[in-house]
């Protein structure tokens, strides 16, 4: 998962930095709303940490003119415990707010929470990413064109991450998806299809057996 950290203080940073790398997420820091704008810009994140006090503007304005339009769910951060704050921040769309000081186990915590609800689910397995939820797939951000089938048979070894897909389990669910009857070479071709498609050696035939897709 790709979180995008907007925070000016180095110390906070650092620490955050540390214990979400600690628990596998990904994270890019930025320390000023113009910084952050350029990586809104150029990448794909999947939940953002924001600090209100930025040194060239507030997180309100940030989250007003460029997050709630990306639908990218968004914990506020600040130093101040004012009641105002908070139901601002909550009232623009964001997920969730935490008050320095805080511990990185109970954010950690709240990011897992939010990241559970589903939203904008997607996996990601070297340059290819699957998205869940609209049931597309990219490869270094630009979309895949995959046949219905093509598309179905990725997911279901996407779902089933690190796990041995059975040539059975395909055939059977190729018929349930088609109502036709399909044999080994059918499936074989499929994968062919798939595999030209996505360009990345990321489905490991198991002779035999099936498919597999290891993840992390």
């Amino acid at each position: 998962m790709e979180i995008l950290l907007v925070e000016d203080n180095l110390s906070i940073t650092k620490g955050l930095i540390y214990s979400l790398e600690q628990k596998e997420y990904k994270v890019t820091s930025a320390d000023s709303i113009e910084q952050a704008i350029n990586d809104l810009e150029t990448k794909k994140f999947d939940l953002i940490i924001l600090d209100i006090s930025l040194p060239d503007g507030n997180g309100f304005d940030l989250y007003r003119s460029e997050i709630s339009k990306r639908k990218i769910p968004t914990i506020f951060l600040t130093a101040r415990d004012d009641e105002n704050d908070i139901v601002r921040g909550l009232e623009l769309g964001a997920d969730d707010y935490m008050t320095k000081p805080f511990s990185s186990k109970e954010l950690i915590a709240r990011i897992k929470k939010i990241l559970s609800r589903g939203r904008n689910q997607i996996i990601k397995v070297k340059d290819i990413e699957f998205d869940i939820d609209k049931m597309e797939v990219y490869r270094n951000k630009e979309k895949i064109d995959l046949s219905s089938i093509e598309l179905k048979i990725l997911h279901l070894l996407f779902s089933n991450l690190n796990k041995v897909v059975t040539r059975e389990e395909i055939i059977e669910k190729i018929w349930d998806w088609t109502g036709n009857d399909v044999n080994d070479n059918t499936v074989t071709v499929y994968m062919k299809r798939t595999r030209e498609k996505i360009k990345q050696n990321i489905i490991i035939t198991i002779k035999g057996i099936g498919y597999r897709i290891d993840g992390k």
